[in-house]
């Protein structure tokens, strides 16, 4: 998309970000950049305590895109989408992992840990070799070799 290592635009995009994303009261959660047709497509997913709405996201989104466009930083233009991360997210980075943590999500392992090939719990710890889980009472520490998919789990209020 641009010069040097895609990490490194993405990390160029994310510093131009952060002062507007704490201005506003907003986490970032992920961010991606992909290559969509002849444009590039920047997707930022955004949350803050309570949950964002769309005024949230179409505020970030034109703050952010003004001053993404005055850095020019993706050349061939792009599409922007600012989006909350979703009930049901499937979480794989480290970012994603610590944004999780006190949430209630569902993990898969590629083999059975105790006897489960699945788990479900409340996210009470990210450690570099493994996920702590609390499910029903239970602490599961899954090592992170043995996870296949992290997803969360929607919780509605009752």
């Amino acid at each position: 998309m641009a010069g040097g290592a895609p990490g490194d635009l993405l990390q160029a995009i994310e510093a131009i970000a952060a002062p507007i994303l704490e201005a506003q009261g907003l986490l970032l959660v992920d961010l991606e950049l992909r290559q969509h047709g002849r444009r590039g497509l920047l997707r930022f997913f955004i949350d803050k305590p309570g949950g964002v709405g769309i005024d949230d996201c179409q505020r970030f989104s034109e703050e952010v895109g003004d001053h993404l466009d005055v850095a020019n930083l993706v050349p061939g233009g792009y599409d922007l989408e600012v989006s909350s991360p979703g009930l049901d997210r499937e979480l794989r980075k480290e970012r994603e992992f610590r944004w999780a943590t006190g949430r209630l999500v569902r993990c898969w392992t590629v083999s059975p840990v105790e006897g489960k090939s699945e788990v479900l719990g409340r996210l009470e710890g990210v450690e570099s070799d493994s996920l702590v889980l609390d499910a029903a009472g239970k602490r599961w520490s899954i090592p992170r070799a043995l996870v296949a998919k992290v997803r969360l789990q929607a919780e509605f209020p009752r």
